[in-house]
């Protein structure tokens, strides 16, 4: 009841706090509530269309939000972050769309079953217990997990620092610059994709055909004995069944006779009739009659009559129908020899190949189609070498214009990350994007592309790096080894400022991307971030004030030790709460005035950057 209670009053601080200032063009998570997480006991975080940053001392829960997101879209649960009080996890979330976000997400969601406001918004919660166990609804709908993970794919891109190693995977570069590229380079990748597979599943096959010549023949040869057998016999579908009947039949075709001919009497008579002999149809005239008679005096006996009447008719076509079975019924001694021999027939097939014959017949039906895949022929293999000449020829063609949209592609991405930072503190950094061919020689299979032996995969025939050129005149390393964790923070944020102008989600999340930058760095990744939000929701978990004062909403995670158990809960802070929470993260200070001083005076530099 006390669950109930809670959905209530979670449900209605939604709808009183649905302001038009917290809509997108695309989607807002508006509000976000978390109970029995890691420290988090209960609490609601309202949330704004634009810059939200989320502060805290060191072991306050700061983490616990962005755990509580991932779970909200379907990220990996794990038992030990449940409190051991409730004993479950919660975390729900309003998600309000327009646009086209809205059309694909709402129609996925109708489509399993779950339902929508009619402002556009989405309820959606996730519950995990202590033994691991977890349920997903969506749309007042319980739903698998996996459709907070197809929402989440839709609304929100969580980045972190394990995004930054990510990002110094090769495979992960190639990924950055192919998501870059944009929508017609997509297309292209996805025919190279589609093309690469046909032609690796054509070869494959021409190898094994090649490779099991001799099982193939074998196992050919078994199948058309099976077949000739088969064929001999022609069993014809449910022929078992009907055979089963007849035998039957023919079997006690004397007691059948019998028993028909007796009901036959009872019912229609045998000759003339007579009122020592009466039979059915008789007795029903008499009854009729009788009742006729009397019909003019009740109108009861007058209904009876005429039910008596449907009755006789009822009467005469069984009388009908049995005349006719025992014109039909047969007890032919050849005839039941017959049936003998075909069961006897089919009983060798199915105890070969299948319980019954409609199994015989499908057991028929896969050996032919398994026939076509033994085929080893000339004609055959020759067929499936040219159709492998042909698919590998397509492939190096689109894998050589797919090279070409990339080096272009890596020419734009570069130039514009390197403005970005050039903003974020590192006037003098260059990246580099280099597409170079694959080394030949791997597990993958080699073509001839642009000139040159190299391996190819689905993903084309490059190999893309990003390097850094930390100054004029130092070496362009790659960013595993060109860069310092703060400065691999600001590629990385260069780096989404750069894809936002190209689409992806609408709502962003960065947990502690600014980790080992301080200064002015610190001052232009908030006025970067505050940017981002002028498209996007943004949400930004962080322990800078210089990111802080950038913020829109800014929301504090404090913990209280006050009882037996540790808990932790968020709140807002506007005006001076605001500056005495930038000043305890300047200088761990938040009564000092001249901390408060400094604080205002980042407040007031964030607010001109945004008005700008």
């Amino acid at each position: 009841m006390a669950e109930s209670d809670n959905k209530g009053a979670f449900l209605t601080r939604r709808v009183v706090k649905c302001q038009a200032s917290l809509l997108l063009s695309l989607a807002v998570l508006e509000e976000l509530r978390i109970t029995g997480l890691g420290v988090i006991e209960d609490t609601t975080l309202p949330l704004t269309s634009g810059m939200n940053v989320i502060t805290g001392e060191t072991g306050a829960g700061k983490t616990m939000v962005v755990t509580g997101l991932g779970l909200l879209f379907g990220g990996r649960a794990d038992a030990g972050r449940v409190r051991a009080q409730p004993g479950r996890a919660l975390v729900e979330g309003r998600l309000r769309l327009t646009g086209a976000t809205a059309t694909t997400v709402h129609t996925r969601i109708a489509d399993a079953g779950g339902e929508t406001d009619d402002d556009g918004a989405v309820l959606l919660s996730r519950t995990v217990t202590l033994e691991g166990r977890s349920r997903a609804h969506v749309g007042g709908r319980g739903m698998p997990v996996s459709m907070l993970g197809e929402v989440g794919e839709q609304v929100v891109a969580v980045h972190g620092q394990s995004d930054q190693l990510r990002l110094l995977r090769p495979a992960e570069q190639r990924a950055a610059l192919d998501r870059f590229a944009g929508p017609e380079h997509e297309k292209l990748l996805a025919a190279l994709r589609e093309t690469y597979g046909q032609w690796r599943q054509v070869a494959d096959d021409l190898a094994d055909r090649r490779r099991n010549a001799r099982e193939r023949h074998q196992e050919a040869d078994l199948l058309r004995l099976g077949l000739d057998e088969i064929t001999r016999v022609d069993p014809q579908p449910g022929e078992d069944d009907e055979l089963k009947a007849e035998a039957q039949r023919l079997e006690h075709a004397e007691g059948l006779r019998t028993a028909a001919q007796t009901a036959q009497q009872c019912v229609a008579g045998a000759g003339e009739p007579t009122d020592d002999t009466p039979d059915v149809t008789m007795l029903l005239g008499a009854a009729r009659r009788a009742l006729e008679a009397q019909a003019g005096v009740d109108r009861m006996l007058g209904d009876l009559a005429a039910r008596l009447e449907e009755v006789a008719t009822l009467v005469g076509d069984v009388g009908a129908e049995l005349s006719a079975y025992l014109a039909a019924l047969d007890a032919d001694p050849a005839r039941l020899e017959t049936v003998y021999e075909r069961r006897a027939a089919l009983r060798a097939l199915t105890r070969k190949y299948a319980d019954d014959v409609d199994g015989v017949i499908a057991w028929a039906d896969r050996a032919r189609l398994r026939l076509s895949e033994l085929d080893t022929s000339d004609e055959l293999l020759d067929e499936l070498e040219r159709e492998r000449e042909r698919l590998a020829g397509e492939v190096a063609e689109l894998a050589e214009s797919l090279s070409a949209a990339r080096r272009e592609a890596a020419g734009r991405f570069a130039e514009q990350v390197s403005v970005e930072l050039a903003g974020l503190a590192m006037p003098h950094a260059r990246i580099e994007v280099t597409v170079l061919p694959r080394t030949a020689g791997r597990s993958e299979p080699t073509l001839r592309v642009n000139g040159a032996e190299c391996g190819v995969g689905p993903d084309g025939a490059d190999e893309v790096e990003l390097r850094l050129l930390a100054h004029p005149g130092a070496p362009a390393l790659p960013l595993q080894r060109g860069a310092s964790g703060g400065e691999l923070s600001r590629v990385m944020l260069a780096i989404e400022v750069v894809f936002a102008g190209s689409g992806g989600p609408p709502t962003l999340v960065f947990d502690e991307v600014d980790s080992g930058v301080g200064g002015q760095a610190a001052v232009e990744i908030g006025r970067r971030l505050a940017r981002l939000a002028r498209t996007h929701q943004v949400l930004v978990v962080t322990h800078l004030p210089q990111v802080a004062a950038f913020a829109d909403r800014h929301l504090v995670v404090a913990k209280d030790t006050g009882g037996a158990v540790t808990t932790s809960g968020v709140r807002v802070v506007e005006d001076t709460e605001r500056a005495r929470e930038l000043a305890r993260m300047l200088a761990g200070l938040p009564d000092s005035d001249l901390g408060i001083a400094h604080a205002e005076e980042l407040l007031a530099v964030a607010a001109r950057e945004r008005r700008s």
